[in-house]
């Protein structure tokens, strides 16, 4: 199997942060190997070939057109604002997942 590249898309890669550790640990705690990062919105194009998919923070939604055009044929989504705003982790690498059929 192997292992899955999730990207987070933010205004400037910081605010994704947090969240991104909570999500290592959730998938960390679940066993699953899997790689995820945060990039901010001025470096994301450099990024498109690595991850299986891209998550948009609530902040950045407006991009989802774009990044989606970009990356095709990865999924692209936002993430969950109320997933967002208690930096649920677990939540948000339950959608990651979902959107690549893991």
């Amino acid at each position: 199997m192997f292992m899955k590249k999730v990207m987070l898309i933010c205004s400037a890669g910081m605010s994704t942060s947090l969240l991104v550790s909570k999500m290592q640990k959730a998938a960390a705690a679940r066993g699953i190997e899997i790689e995820i990062w945060a990039v901010g919105t001025a470096g994301f194009k450099n990024e498109l070939a690595k991850p299986d998919v891209i998550l948009l923070g609530p902040q950045v939604r407006f991009m989802k057109d774009e990044v989606a055009k970009l990356a095709a044929p990865k999924p692209v989504e936002v993430i969950d604002m109320r997933s967002y705003g208690k930096v649920d982790g677990e939540g948000v690498l339950n959608q990651a997942l979902k959107l690549i059929g893991a």
